[in-house]
């Protein structure tokens, strides 16, 4: 009877879960890009790749993780501070879509590693350049 009980407990937290993160993807998925990121550490290696939804709010680039159950965004970039450092190919096991580009940014202290696809590549670049007049953004464009 116990073991029984155990088990309903357990399947129904996990239809709960499993339904909450199916809300989470369909609600970011409206108006979303698909976009992989990594932190760089403080001794140069890099973290590991995650999958995520990014969404343009203002001056703010944010990322959701997809398998996340946070409301809110897991990591925000500010435009005003962003600086793009650099720009390669992925390499060579590096999991990412055909046409995708890896963009090494810098936010303040922070630099991230974000690979895009050819087109959130070109919405983004726009977002970055389309900053009202008067307003520093620290844009540089990796040469």
């Amino acid at each position: 009877m116990i073991a029984e009980l155990a088990v309903i407990v357990v399947l129904a937290v996990l239809l709960v879960v499993g339904l909450l993160l199916l809300r989470r993807i369909r609600i970011l998925r409206r108006g979303g890009v698909d976009v992989a990121l990594r932190e760089a550490r403080a001794t140069g290696d890099l973290g590991g790749w995650r999958s995520g939804l990014a969404r343009y709010r203002g001056d703010e680039f944010r990322w959701y993780r997809i398998s996340g159950l946070r409301s809110g965004p897991n990591v925000v970039l500010d435009r005003t501070r962003l600086e793009i450092v650099d720009r390669r190919a992925p390499l060579p096991g590096e999991m990412h879509p055909a046409n995708s580009s890896v963009l090494s940014c810098r936010d303040g202290g922070t630099t991230w590693e974000l690979a895009i696809g050819a087109d959130a590549l070109t919405g983004f670049s726009s977002w970055l350049e389309s900053i009202p007049p008067g307003r520093s953004t620290g844009y540089r464009q990796a040469s």
